[in-house]
C-alpha cells in the first residue's frame, strides 16, 4: 500500500484533478511565448543608414518630386540589388539618379559606415530592440546574446528554483514564480538600455523555470500513475499551441514593449488563482508536515464528492501507506550515482549528447525565423502546427519500433533535414521551408521521445535528480545554439553545419542505449546493472561457476585423501 492507493480511494482523477491540471497547464500557453519571444521583440526590420535633411538636399537639386527610395540610390550603394545595411556613400552620387545611369558609374566610391544611425522599415515590425537599440551590423551579435542571456535565466532557475521547492514546498514557490514573471516581465517592457533588457530577461528566465518545474511536479503528485502519460502528453499540447498564440498576439501588436506586457502581465491572473492549488500531500508528509498533508487529502475527497474518505483516512492510515516513501526518502542519492556504476555512468553520458543535441538543433531552428525569407508571422504559425503530427507520429513509433530506433531515428532524419537545406538556394524558398518545417517537427518528436526514454532508463530511486541532471544539459544546449547563429557571419552556412553534425552525434550515440519497450521500470541502482549490464552478469556468472567447480575439487580431494571413493 502507498500514496498511490490513497489517491484511488478519494477519487482517483476525479473531479478536483481535472480543474487542478486545466488550471496548472493554462499557464503553459505562455511559456512557449516567453521562450520563443526574441524572434518577434529582436525581429531585424528592413534598414539602412539614415540620411539627414534628405528632403532639403532634394528640393535644393530640384528633385523634390522623387520619392525617397529614388533619392536613397544617390546616397546608399548596392548589395546584392538591395540597398547596403551597413554603408553610404561619402559623397552624394547625385548622377546616379539620371535614367541611363548605374550604381557602376560611381565618380568617387568611397563609403563610410552609418554615422548618423539607421532608418528602419515599419511594415514586418513597428519598433523591436533591434530598432530600438541600432543592434545591427557590427552590434548584431547582441541580438543573439539576449537570447543567450535569457537562456542562462532559464538554467540558473532550474538550479535555484528545484532545490527551494524541496525545501520550501511546490505551491509556494509557483506562486513566487508567477507573481516574478508578472513583475518582471512587464518591467522588461519598460528597459532604458539593453543591459536593463538583458537583466529582466535573465530574472524572467528564472521564473519561467520556477514554473514549469513545480508545476509538473504538482501535476503528478495529485494524479494516478494510469493517468500520468495522457495528463504529460495533454500538457505538452498547451506548449505547442502556445506557439500559435504567440505568432497572433505578435501580429496583432508589433511593438517589442507591447508584446512584453501582453505575455507577461496575465501571469497577475494566474498568481491570483493559484492559492486555490494544493500542496503536494506526499511533501508535506516527507517533511514531517503529516497534519496538513491530512487536510490536503480531506479538501481532495469533498471536491471529489467522496466525503466520506474524511473519517476512514486518519493520520495513522496516512502514515502507514506513507511507511515505503519515507523509508526510501532517507537514502540520499546524488549526481554521483549517476556516474558510479558503469552502465549508470553509460547511460547517463548518452543521455546528455542527446539532451544536449536536441535542444540545441531545435532552438537553432526554431530561433531564426527570418531566414527563410517567408512571413515571420506565417512561419510561427507553421512551425507551432507541426508539432501536433510530429508528437502523435513519435508517440506511435514509440509504441512499435522501440525507444532507441525512435531517437536515433528522429535525429538523424533531423541532421539530414538541416543538411539539405544548405544546398537549397535562396530563391527556392518553399523547398527551404518545407525542409527546415520538417526539421522542426524530428527535433520536436525528439523531445517526445527523450522525455519518455530517460524516464524508463534511470531507475525510481534516483529518477529525479537524473532527470534533472540531463535537462540542465538541454538547457546549456538551448543557450549555445542562438550564440551559433552569429557564426553566419564567418560562413553563412556554418550553423546549418554546427547544428546537423551535433544531431549526427547524438542519433549515433542514441544506439548506445538500452532498449526499454515493454520492459519494468527498474526501482534501483542495482536493477539498472543487473537488468543491462550483459558484460557484468555474464563475468558474475562465471565467477560463480569457476567458485563451484573449485568447491568440487577440494570435495574430491577430502574424500580421496579419506579413503572414499569420488562421488559425481
Amino acid at each position: 500500500m502507498g500514496f498511490a492507493d490513497l489517491l484511488n480511494e478519494i477519487g482517483g482523477f476525479g473531479r478536483f484533478q481535472l480543474i487542478h491540471v486545466t488550471l496548472l497547464s493554462i499557464p503553459g500557453l505562455l511559456m512557449a511565448s516567453q521562450n520563443l519571444l526574441n524572434n518577434f521583440t529582436a525581429g531585424i526590420p528592413g534598414h539602412f543608414c539614415k540620411i539627414p535633411n534628405i528632403t532639403s538636399l532634394a528640393e535644393a537639386r530640384n528633385l523634390s518630386e522623387l520619392s525617397r527610395a529614388d533619392l536613397l540610390r544617390a546616397f546608399i550603394p548596392l548589395e546584392d540589388s538591395k540597398l547596403s545595411k551597413c554603408s553610404r556613400y561619402a559623397q552624394a552620387q547625385w548622377h546616379l539618379l539620371s535614367e541611363n545611369s548605374s550604381h557602376y558609374e560611381v565618380s568617387s566610391n568611397e563609403t563610410e559606415t552609418c554615422l548618423d544611425g539607421w532608418s528602419y522599415e515599419k511594415n514586418e515590425f513597428v519598433s523591436t530592440i533591434v530598432s530600438e537599440w541600432d543592434l545591427v551590423c557590427k552590434l548584431r551579435p547582441l541580438k543573439q546574446m539576449s537570447q543567450t542571456i535569457y537562456m542562462g535565466g532559464v538554467l540558473t532557475g532550474a538550479i535555484i528554483f528545484g532545490g527551494l521547492s524541496d525545501r520550501f514546498g511546490r505551491k509556494a514557490l509557483l506562486i513566487w514564480s508567477y507573481f516574478q514573471l508578472a513583475v518582471l516581465g512587464c518591467f522588461t517592457a519598460l528597459s532604458p538600455s539593453y543591459l536593463a533588457y538583458c537583466t529582466f530577461r535573465f530574472l524572467t528566465g528564472m521564473s519561467v523555470s520556477g514554473i514549469i518545474l513545480n508545476a509538473v511536479s504538482l501535476k503528478v503528485e495529485w494524479i494516478p500513475t494510469k493517468a500520468r502519460t495522457l495528463v504529460g502528453t495533454i500538457s505538452s499540447f498547451f506548449f505547442t499551441f502556445g506557439q500559435m498564440i504567440l505568432a497572433g498576439v505578435a501580429y496583432s501588436l508589433k511593438d517589442w514593449r507591447k508584446l512584453h506586457v501582453a505575455v507577461c502581465a496575465p501571469h497577475f491572473v494566474f498568481f491570483i488563482y493559484s492559492w486555490w492549488y494544493s500542496e503536494s500531500a506526499r511533501w508535506l508528509v516527507l517533511n514531517g508536515r503529516s497534519d496538513e498533508a491530512l487536510k490536503q487529502l480531506h479538501r481532495v475527497a469533498r471536491i471529489n464528492g467522496r466525503p466520506e474518505m474524511t473519517e476512514k483516512i486518519t493520520l495513522e492510515v496516512l502514515q502507514t501507506h506513507m511507511q515505503k516513501e519515507v523509508q526510501s526518502s532517507k537514502t540520499m542519492y546524488t549526481a554521483y550515482d549517476l556516474l558510479r556504476t558503469s552502465v549508470m555512468r553509460k547511460i547517463s553520458v548518452c543521455l546528455v549528447v542527446v539532451w544536449f543535441s536536441t535542444s540545441f538543433a531545435y532552438y537553432g531552428l526554431a530561433m531564426d525565423l527570418q531566414k527563410f525569407g517567408v512571413n515571420i508571422y506565417l512561419m510561427q504559425i507553421i512551425f507551432g502546427a507541426v508539432d501536433f503530427p510530429a508528437k502523435l507520429v513519435a508517440l506511435a513509433m514509440l509504441s512499435f519500433l522501440g525507444r532507441r530506433l525512435t531517437q536515433a531515428t528522429c535525429l538523424l532524419a533531423s541532421a539530414s533535414v538541416i543538411f539539405a537545406n544548405i544546398f537549397v538556394p535562396k530563391e527556392m524558398q518553399l523547398v527551404r521551408t518545407t525542409l527546415a518545417v520538417l526539421g522542426k517537427g524530428f527535433t520536436s518528436a525528439s523531445f517526445t521521445c527523450v522525455y519518455l526514454y530517460t524516464g524508463e532508463l534511470y531507475p525510481t530511486v534516483i529518477r529525479q535528480t537524473g532527470m534533472g541532471f540531463v535537462s540542465t544539459m538541454a538547457r546549456v544546449g538551448s543557450m549555445a545554439a542562438p550564440a551559433v547563429l552569429i557564426l553566419d557571419e564567418v560562413l553563412p552556412a556554418l550553423p546549418s553545419i554546427v547544428y546537423g553534425g551535433s544531431a549526427v552525434v547524438a542519433g549515433i550515440t542514441a544506439f548506445l542505449l538500452p532498449e526499454t519497450l515493454s520492459v519494468p521500470l527498474p526501482d534501483t541502482i542495482e536493477d539498472v546493472e543487473e537488468k543491462w549490464g550483459n558484460k557484468s552478469r555474464s563475468f558474475k556468472k562465471q565467477v560463480q561457476n569457476e567458485m563451484v567447480a573449485l568447491e568440487v575439487v577440494e570435495q574430491t580431494r577430502g574424500e580421496h585423501e579419506d579413503g572414499k571413493p569420488a562421488a559425481f
